[in-house]
């Protein structure tokens, strides 16, 4: 008889345990409806609060953490190097991260940290992140032009900075033979880089004219790099001007293709 009563409690317990943990699922569903609607409506800071609770009652709930993360990610303002910008987008990034411990192969996560390095300057994290994407959606061109970006920005500076402190004007060559070496270590892995990076964006995406332009900016960053080559920076910088013709002519297509691209017809018939 003990036996039986101890069992009819242990029942009664795990009962009453799965009656509170469906309960609290609901509770969480109605929290993340919630959290929804406010950040529709751009009430974000209540957003955020509705997607906490909603995890809080039920942590396997992975919409409530994409949504918090995203929501972190809205108050964000890139490029504004504050302390609490910046508490705002490593929240954002924490939130991302924890939905990618349950789920590692989410690539709006994924991207979404990718993102928000990028906008942190912190570059090689975001590259990290930008080519994990790739690899999870290989046909996916935007990753691979956002590495080409990366790749262009992380050298440009650079460069730029010796060819001022060198009082040179933009038209002319790198000559210095020591700044040159040292740039050529530094830059030429990177602009390889990014022109394969671009390239691939642009197999996947013949028409990605944003590719191209960044694509003619490669072949410039490649160009005075040449510096003991006259023949090699020469041909770069052709390829460089080609890159711009393709660029305008594929924006002045799409252009072409838009509705109402025709203009309005006016009636010329004299009265």
């Amino acid at each position: 008889m003990k036996t039986n009563a101890r069992m009819l409690v242990l029942m009664a317990v795990g009962l009453a345990l799965v009656s509170a943990t469906g309960c609290d699922k609901l509770k969480a569903r109605d929290q993340l409806n919630k959290g929804v609607q406010a950040y529709k409506n751009a009430r974000y800071e209540e957003a955020i609060d509705h997607f906490q609770q909603s995890i809080s009652l039920d942590p396997s709930l992975l919409n409530a953490r994409l949504y918090l993360a995203t929501a972190y990610t809205q108050q964000y303002i890139p490029g504004a190097d504050t302390e609490d910008n910046n508490r705002m987008a490593q929240q954002a990034i924490d939130a991302y991260k924890s939905v990618l411990e349950k789920d590692p192969k989410n690539i709006t996560s994924i991207k979404g940290i990718g993102y928000l390095y990028l906008n942190m300057k912190k570059f090689d994290q975001a590259k990290e992140y930008y080519r994990k994407a790739t690899e999870l959606d290989p046909n996916d061109p935007e990753p691979y032009y956002t590495v080409g970006v990366i790749d262009w920005t992380q050298v440009y500076q650079p460069r730029m900075e010796a060819r001022a402190k060198l009082g040179l004007k933009p038209e002319e060559a790198l000559k210095d033979k020591k700044v040159c070496a040292e740039l050529k270590q530094n830059n030429s892995g990177l602009v390889q880089d990014g022109m394969d990076a671009l390239s691939k964006a642009l197999d996947l995406r013949p028409d990605y004219d944003d590719a191209m332009a960044y694509m003619n900016l490669m072949y410039r960053e490649r160009a005075d790099l040449e510096c003991d080559d006259a023949g090699a920076r020469t041909a770069d910088l052709k390829s460089a001007d080609d890159w711009v013709d393709k660029t305008m002519a594929t924006k002045k297509a799409k252009a072409a293709k838009q509705p109402g691209a025709q203009g309005i017809t006016m009636d010329q018939n004299n009265n």
